[in-house]
């Protein structure tokens, strides 16, 4: 900043060859708004970042289920995100963060649709953040992602419209609120929570809401046959690695945007950091699945590694910020172990999650929670593990009341006949391959 103010006069020399002599132009920023531009400009670009995630959790998915239902997932990931979008502006954006205007305090945010500064910005913006446009962008990306986790949990036998509702109510209410406690500075967050990004307010809400919904669902038809589970392969591992790339770039946005200033040198310093313990988390994440899987299974099974890494990502998610580059790559790996052994207990339990997320975004959401008190000495565990108790019951309960009303009125899954064939054909017509369909 100090480069900056240095330069400035400088810069401000416009030649002017026609008159052959300098003259000094006026483009210093009125005091107090170079900090405003700076961190309106890192919501727009890490809130890119984030949505860029969207194509990560197609791909991922795309690739981890069979060929018969990938145009479904795909239908799915793009529909869950447009909904957000609209969602998130008629209602959920100040139902998370109302300010002063309360339903029931610090517990029901606002009713209200979002609203933008006017065109020019106005003389009364409060210069001490960013613009509300760039704060919503950012903020509806999260509440896009916790839709997404829930997409691939139930995949290869959720009928369309059912689950597209159910988006509806997540992305409008249960989101909303329940992040509000935290981020829009309710109960939780006045208790002393804390989770920088969303280990708990988005992904273990996202895996709690998929585990509603699997256990209302069903396994798929002929995963669990005589107290085995039967391997369904994916059908295209190098989408699901592309995918999982594609995710570990966006969680750059996901965590580094979540510093929420970007008006000093301080706070630039304190992404950066953020960048580094994300990457480095990823990282230990990845290589302590393809250890155990090694141990366990005599060979490095990629789709686990591929889990690793996102599980890295989760875990450190709570708290990007305190921890050292080594501090932040244990945590990751603790998250890579834990989904190399969530995997098979839920197939034991015969909760069939196709693309791993409960195990990632749960059990990993969980783990980076509690985590935070081993590097932030402001955190409390018993507080911590409220939270998550807070939050998990809420989230699980009304996700359940509503897939269980979804089933009894409408149907959430699809026929046996219709699952046996592929949503792709049954649900909307069309396949993602069809130079390979059958006949």
């Amino acid at each position: 900043m100090k480069l900056l103010k240095t330069l400035a006069p400088a810069a401000a020399l416009i030649a002017l060859p026609s008159l052959g002599f300098a003259q000094e132009a006026d483009v210093t920023p009125p005091n107090g708004e170079i900090g405003y531009i700076f961190t309106t400009f890192m919501f727009l670009v890490t809130g890119f970042l984030v949505m860029w995630m969207g194509a990560g959790f197609s791909m991922l998915e795309a690739g981890l289920v069979r060929q018969k239902n990938v145009t479904m997932q795909l239908m799915k990931n793009i529909a869950l995100f447009s909904i957000a979008a609209i969602m998130y502006y008629v209602v959920g954006y100040n139902l998370m963060y109302p300010g002063d205007g309360w339903t029931v305090q610090n517990v029901i945010g606002a009713f209200s649709m979002a609203q933008m500064e006017p065109v020019g910005g106005s003389p009364d913006t409060d210069l001490t953040y960013a613009s509300v446009g760039s704060d919503f962008f950012f903020q509806l990306m999260f509440c896009a992602t916790t839709a997404s986790i829930v997409s691939g949990t139930l995949a290869e036998r959720i009928k369309l419209w059912p689950f597209l509702i159910f988006t509806v109510i997540l992305t409008a209410f249960i989101y909303p609120i329940q992040a509000s406690w935290k981020w829009g500075g309710g109960f939780l967050n006045e208790m002393g929570f804390l989770d920088f990004a969303g280990s708990t307010v988005v992904h273990s809400v996202g895996g709690w809401a998929a585990l509603a919904g699997a256990l209302i669902l069903g396994p798929r038809i002929g995963k669990y046959k005589d107290g085995r589970t039967v391997p369904m392969p994916g059908s295209n591992l190098t989408l699901a690695t592309l995918g999982t790339f594609i995710l570990w770039l966006g969680w750059f946005g996901f965590n580094g945007g979540s510093q929420l200033y970007m008006d000093t040198a301080g706070n630039v310093a304190d992404i950066s950091r953020i960048f580094a313990n994300t990457n480095t988390a990823a990282a230990g994440g990845a290589i302590a699945a393809l250890l155990l899987t090694q141990v366990l299974y005599k060979k490095p099974d990629l789709t686990m590694v591929l889990n690793g890494a996102l599980a890295g990502l989760v875990s450190i998610t709570a708290e990007p910020l305190t921890p050292g580059l080594g501090s932040a790559t244990l945590i990751g790996a603790v998250g890579g172990i834990l989904v190399v052994l969530a995997v098979p207990m839920l197939d034991k339990l015969k909760v069939d999650d196709v693309v791993g997320a409960i195990p990632v975004h749960l059990v990993c959401g969980i783990w980076g929670t509690i985590a935070v008190v081993i590097t932030n000495g402001d955190a409390s565990l018993g507080t911590q593990l409220y939270s998550i108790i807070v939050v998990g019951i809420f989230t699980f309960v009304v996700s359940a009341v509503i897939w269980f009303i979804l089933k009894v009125t409408m149907g959430i899954r699809v026929s046996e006949e219709d699952e046996i064939n592929g949503l792709d054909m049954a649900e909307l017509g069309m396949e993602a391959y069809p130079e390979f369909s059958k006949g």
